[in-house]
């Protein structure tokens, strides 16, 4: 199956899922960062060089973006939910974008880590199947996300906050790490404001089905309070 994501340049990736950030790890750019209707406009931030570090965790967060998109439509088919449509087709889909206009912006290669001599390939990103990822990281974590997600709707729930927290903790780090590339931190900053409202819609989807500690019935690596709420 090949994936419908596109991205060029020009694009304005416009996201659905945005609550406020509240804490220092903001971009000082700003901009962006306080508009309900976010987007990053990449010709109005300068293109800092990139450590490979830097390479590493655009590359990384592409294809975790790319996990959670997958792994959500295919959950979805085992047990139509609307949270798995509705932020796979509404807000993943827009997230992949987002970072593989950086990529692109870079000219960047995320397919054949870590050789960054190779040019940015728009067709390879394209051709990549559903649940193949170029990181044996993320292809493991994704099937072991959908071997656990198979068994019932809760259990798909639950791998649903699982994602997302593991998302905000990727996230956590890379904004640290992006240092004063505002490009990179205020596209991180997104990508963690989707995770934060996702991560409530999973702990909503598993209170409705009756489980009344939401995703903190996962345990404390997966019980977080202090998220921002819309």
């Amino acid at each position: 199956m090949k994936p419908i994501y596109k991205t060029a340049l020009t694009l304005t990736a416009t996201l659905f899922f945005f609550t406020g950030c509240g804490d220092d790890l903001t971009s000082s750019k700003g901009k962006n960062s306080s508009d309900a209707q976010m987007s990053i406009d990449l010709s109005t931030y300068a293109q800092d060089a990139l450590t490979d570090e830097q390479k590493y965790s655009l590359a990384y967060m592409w294809h975790e973006e790319k996990l959670a998109y997958d792994i959500y439509l295919e959950l979805n088919k085992l047990y139509p939910t609307k949270q798995f449509e509705n932020i796979a087709n509404r807000s993943e889909i827009k997230h992949i974008a987002l970072v593989q206009d950086l990529v692109a912006w870079y000219d960047l290669n995320i397919t054949n880590i870590p050789d960054y001599t190779i040019n940015y390939s728009q067709e390879a990103l394209e051709s990549m199947p559903q649940g193949t990822f170029a990181i044996d990281t993320i292809q493991k974590l994704y099937d072991d996300l959908y071997t656990m997600g198979k068994d019932s709707q809760q259990a798909a729930l639950e791998v649903g906050c699982r994602v997302e927290v593991v998302d905000v903790d990727d996230l956590n780090t890379y904004i640290i790490d992006a240092g004063d590339n505002a490009a990179l931190v205020d596209t991180f900053n997104i990508l963690r404001d989707g995770s934060y409202s996702h991560y409530w819609a999973f702990d909503k989807g598993l209170k409705n089905l009756g489980v009344i500690e939401g995703c903190c019935s996962l345990g404390t690596l997966y019980c977080h309070t202090e998220y921002p709420q819309k």
